[in-house]
């Protein structure tokens, strides 16, 4: 449930708070969230100006840069990440923690910069590979850019202990799963099947690394977010573009995105409802289009079932608490307190 002033409002009009009280826990909510990321006129122009420049630096590199030459790109990214890395500490000390997140975000941004600059300093992009084909193209090469990113998106974390720094992070995690294949094999006709369960079981390992930091840090800030967002991508991209004949493992495939859904309610994670409903969408449009193309009774038999699963959520809300409480019972401690800690916040 979200807060309001109408509900406020509505509570001072019932003669459950005076209008002092509300406008004190008004007072008190609005300082006690003014850092925490949200939909608002303020966060808005922070994120928006934040992707603005990590994408000058990323996704809008222009050729032109390529005149600048190998050395000349890396002091750039350097005398970028010294005044983004002074901007940083000037933030947090004005006790803006969010922009100082972006910020530091950028400096996380850079490293693949400077990384292509040193090596095309040491002539290791002699074949004609340019900085902006790194968000482009998939190529084993770009391994050493990923791990440095990383290095120096985990030394930020540890200095700074800012949200925003996982996302940089994550997308190098993502950037990784697609860039493994090529380096593994070689440049054959399997490398696509290799693909597909290279993104799988990353993604499943980016699940597992978000679901781990989403337990340990439960009751503070949420650094899983972005860790959770790729993670799932990246696990139910490579999951659903492998192919199969079969119509039990298609069941399967239906069943896993049903259990998506199903997680991303008990921790309150969308992105698991996002991709599960279109999994299971995906599914349904199968079965129309393949399986029971000429049938007649599909449809009735859908929509009867579309109506069960409403009679289910009905039933639900009638006995939410009570089941809620008891289905909480039964999770370990540690699991429960998240489960509670995210429904809260959502």
């Amino acid at each position: 449930m979200k807060l309001n002033r109408t509900l406020l409002r509505d509570a001072t009009d019932q003669g459950l708070l005076s209008e002092q009280q509300a406008e004190g826990l008004w007072a008190f909510l609005t300082e006690r969230t003014a850092h925490t990321p949200g939909f608002n006129g303020t966060h808005v122009l922070y994120y928006l100006g934040g992707l603005i420049a990590i994408g000058a630096m990323t996704l809008f590199m222009t050729l032109g840069w390529e005149r600048f030459g190998g050395w000349g790109i890396l002091c750039i990214a350097l005398a970028y990440a010294a005044a983004g890395l002074w901007l940083t500490e000037s933030l947090l000390a004005r006790r803006l923690p969010i922009p100082a997140g972006i910020v530091a975000a950028f400096v996380v941004a850079l490293t693949p910069l400077a990384i292509y600059g040193l090596q095309s300093a040491l002539g290791f992009w002699a074949e004609g590979r340019v900085y902006r084909d790194y968000h482009r193209f998939v190529d084993w090469r770009w391994i050493m850019m990923e791990l440095a990113t990383l290095a120096i998106g985990t030394i930020m974390l540890w200095r700074y202990r800012l949200p925003f720094l996982v996302m940089p992070v994550a997308v190098t995690l993502w950037y990784m799963s697609m860039d493994l294949a090529p380096f593994l094999a070689a440049e054959n006709g399997s490398v696509w099947e290799l693909r597909k369960l290279v993104s799988l079981y990353f993604g499943l390992l980016m699940v597992g690394l978000a679901f781990w930091v989403d337990l340990r840090t439960r009751h503070t800030l949420d650094y899983a977010f972005w860790l959770y967002l790729f993670g799932v991508i990246a696990f139910w991209g490579g999951l659903s573009s492998m192919s199969s004949d079969s119509e039990l493992s298609k069941f399967f495939y239906l069943c896993i995105n049903l259990l998506m859904i199903g997680i991303g309610t008990l921790l309150a994670r969308r992105i698991f409802v996002v991709c599960g409903g279109l999994g299971a969408a995906g599914y349904l449009g199968h079965l129309a289009y393949n399986v029971f193309e000429d049938s007649l009774l599909f449809p009735f038999a859908l929509t009867l079932l579309g109506l069960g699963v409403i009679y289910l959520g009905i039933l639900w809300q009638r006995h939410e608490a009570r089941l809620s409480a008891r289905l909480r019972g039964l999770l370990p401690a540690e699991l429960r307190e998240l489960v509670e800690a995210r429904s809260a916040s959502h």
